[in-house]
C-alpha cells in the first residue's frame, strides 16, 4: 500500500473529526479572559456576557465534533465552571499563601506553571467524568507541554492544591489527592505495573489532607496510601502506606572534604 493511500484510509477511518489545535486554542484563550490575563480590560458586563456567549458557542462545537449526539451540550459544563472557578480561585489563594517567592495572587495567576496545570486539570476532569472522548487528554496535554506538569484528567484531586515549581510531576489517573496538599517537583504518583488488563482497576496511590510531597518522590501503588499530614521527604520511593503524621526521609550519605591541600596526586597516569 502507497503512503498516500494509508493517509487516505485513515482519514477515512478516524473516529471523531476533531480539530487539535482549535481545541487547545480554546483553553488557552479561556484561560487568559477569566483569569484577566488579556491586555485589554473588559470591564463592561454586556462585554463581559458576550464573550462568555461566544466561548460557549465554540465548545458547544467542540463537544459535537468529539462526542457527537451524546453530548450533554455546552449549557450543562458552563453551570459548572463557576464552582470550578472558585476552586481555581482557592487554589491561586493557597499557592500565594504558603509560596514566599509569590508577591500577589494576580502573579501565581499571570506566571505560575503549576497554576496553569491545576486550572487546564479542572475543567478537564469534569468533561472526563462525563466521559467526554478526547478533549480531556488534549487539554492536560497541552498543560504537560507548557509546563512539564503532567495530570491524567481522571485523577481525583481535593480543594486547595498547591504545586511548586512543579517540572516532572505525573498524577495517575486514579490518583486521588486530599485537600491542602503541596508537591515539589519531580515527584511521581504512579502505578506499580502498567499491564493494560488493569486498566479499570485502582492503579495510583491516595494523598489524604495536609500532606508535603517534596522534590523528586515516587509514591507507587494503588493500595498505598500516604496518611493525613505526612511529610514526605524528596528522593523517597514508597510502594507501602504510611500513617497518618508520619515523617519519610531518604538518608544518603554526602561527605564533604576540603580539596587544599589534595594529598593524592595530580598527574597521575591511568
Amino acid at each position: 500500500m502507497s503512503f498516500a493511500r494509508q493517509l487516505t484510509e485513515g482519514y477515512r477511518n478516524r473516529k471523531f473529526d476533531i480539530d487539535k489545535r482549535k481545541t487547545e486554542d480554546f483553553m488557552e484563550r479561556f484561560f487568559r479572559f477569566i483569569f484577566f490575563l488579556e491586555l485589554q480590560r473588559c470591564s463592561e458586563m454586556g462585554e463581559i456576557e458576550a464573550r462568555l456567549r461566544q466561548f460557549r458557542a465554540e465548545f458547544e462545537e467542540l463537544l459535537i465534533s468529539a462526542a457527537g449526539e451524546q453530548s450533554p451540550g455546552a449549557d450543562y459544563f458552563f453551570e459548572r465552571f463557576p464552582k470550578v472557578y472558585e476552586m481555581l480561585k482557592e487554589d491561586a489563594t493557597f499557592i500565594f499563601e504558603h509560596d514566599p517567592a509569590a508577591k500577589s495572587v494576580e502573579e501565581v495567576m499571570f506566571s505560575y506553571p503549576g497554576f496553569f496545570a491545576i486550572a487546564v486539570y479542572r475543567f478537564s476532569h469534569e468533561l472526563e467524568r462525563m466521559k467526554i472522548p478526547l478533549i480531556p487528554r488534549i487539554w492536560t496535554e497541552l498543560a504537560h507541554s507548557r509546563t512539564g506538569i503532567d495530570i491524567h484528567p481522571g485523577a481525583t484531586i481535593g480543594r486547595k492544591f498547591f504545586i511548586d515549581h512543579g517540572t516532572g510531576i505525573v498524577i495517575g489517573e486514579t490518583t486521588v489527592i486530599g485537600t491542602q496538599v503541596k508537591l515539589y517537583q519531580g515527584v511521581t504518583l504512579g502505578a506499580l505495573s502498567v499491564n493494560k488488563d488493569l486498566q479499570h482497576e485502582k492503579r495510583h496511590p491516595t494523598i489524604e489532607d495536609r500532606t508535603v510531597i517534596y522534590a523528586n518522590a515516587t509514591i507507587l501503588g494503588g493500595d498505598t496510601v500516604i496518611g493525613t499530614n505526612s511529610l514526605i521527604g524528596g528522593n523517597v520511593w514508597i510502594t507501602e502506606s504510611v500513617a497518618p503524621n508520619s515523617v519519610v526521609f531518604h538518608k544518603g550519605l554526602v561527605t564533604v572534604k576540603n580539596k587544599m591541600p589534595v594529598n593524592e596526586p595530580i598527574n597521575f597516569i591511568i
